[in-house]
C-alpha cells in the first residue's frame, strides 16, 4: 500500500458535495489546519472518486478495512491514531477523506498544490484498486443542495452567499405568504411590478427561484442581505462571510 506522510488537510465536515470542500487557494486564515503525519492513498476508479467526493454514503466495506488504523494525525507533538483515514485519487481528482470513525467520508480535504503533484507522480503507473459499492442511481439536487452547475465558476464567498440565499428562498416558501413572496420578488425585479400582482404564491416563488438560481451578482448580494435581515441564524451566516453586521 501506499502512504503519504506530513500531509497538510482543511477538513469540511458534512459536506456532500465537492464544490464546498475547497482548493488550496480558497483556504482561509481562519480555517483549522491539521498535518497528518501519514495516511494510505488508494487509487480508485472514477465512479467510486465522484460518489465519495459528492455524496455522504456508505463507504465500502473493503475500502475500510484496506484503510483500517493506517493513518495518523500529528497534535500538540503527539502521534494520533485514525480509524479510517485516507487518501482517494482517480488519477484526475484527489481528496483527502476522515469518517471520524463512521462509515461515512464525514471530513474531506484537498492537498495543497506540492502534495497533490506527488499524489499523481505516486499513482500514475498504479492500477485502480476495485471497491464494489452501491450507487442508488443520478444523485438528486434541490435547492438546499444546489446542482454544481450552480456553483460553476464562483468563490467561495459566493458559493456561500449563494446558499444562504437559497436558504432564504426556501423558508419563504415555507411560510406560504403571498404578500411576502411578492414583496421579495418586486424587490428582485421591479419590472414586473404589474405582471407580480397577478400571480399566485406558487408561480411568483418559482420565477424568483429561477431568476436568482444562475450565477452572482451585486443584485444577488443585495437581495439576500434584505433577506436575512433580523433573522439571527441568517444574519450570523451572513457576517461570517462578509465580516460586516446586515445594514
Amino acid at each position: 500500500m501506499l502512504y503519504l506522510h506530513d500531509v497538510w488537510v482543511n477538513w469540511f465536515e458534512g459536506e456532500e458535495n465537492g464544490y464546498n470542500v475547497c482548493d488550496f487557494h480558497e483556504w482561509r486564515k481562519e480555517d483549522t489546519v491539521e498535518l497528518l503525519d501519514q495516511a494510505p492513498l488508494i487509487k480508485v476508479e472514477s465512479p467510486l472518486f465522484n460518489y465519495i467526493e459528492n455524496d455522504l454514503a456508505e463507504l465500502p466495506q473493503d475500502l475500510l478495512d484496506d484503510v483500517y488504523q493506517k493513518s495518523f494525525v500529528r497534535k500538540n507533538h503527539e502521534r494520533i491514531q485514525l480509524e479510517y483515514c485516507f487518501i482517494v485519487t482517480d488519477g484526475i481528482g484527489i481528496l483527502a477523506v476522515d469518517t471520524m470513525g463512521y462509515h461515512l467520508p464525514i471530513r474531506k480535504s484537498r492537498l495543497i498544490p506540492r502534495q497533490e503533484q506527488l499524489v499523481y507522480d505516486m499513482v500514475n503507473e498504479v492500477s485502480v484498486t476495485k471497491y464494489t459499492f452501491e450507487n442508488n442511481g443520478k444523485k438528486e439536487y434541490h435547492i438546499l443542495s444546489p446542482d454544481p452547475h450552480l456553483m460553476k465558476g464562483l468563490t467561495r464567498k459566493e458559493r456561500q452567499l449563494k446558499q444562504l440565499l437559497f436558504m432564504t428562498l426556501d423558508q419563504l416558501y415555507s411560510t406560504g405568504n403571498p404578500a411576502e413572496i411578492r414583496y421579495w420578488y418586486t424587490e428582485w425585479n421591479p419590472t414586473k411590478y404589474e405582471e407580480i400582482q397577478k400571480l399566485e404564491f406558487d408561480d411568483v416563488w418559482t420565477q424568483l427561484y429561477e431568476e436568482t438560481k444562475g450565477g452572482w451578482s451585486d443584485r444577488h448580494e443585495h437581495l439576500c442581505e434584505r433577506l436575512v435581515k433580523g433573522q439571527p441564524f441568517f444574519e450570523k451566516l451572513w457576517e461570517l462571510e462578509q465580516g460586516t453586521k446586515v445594514n
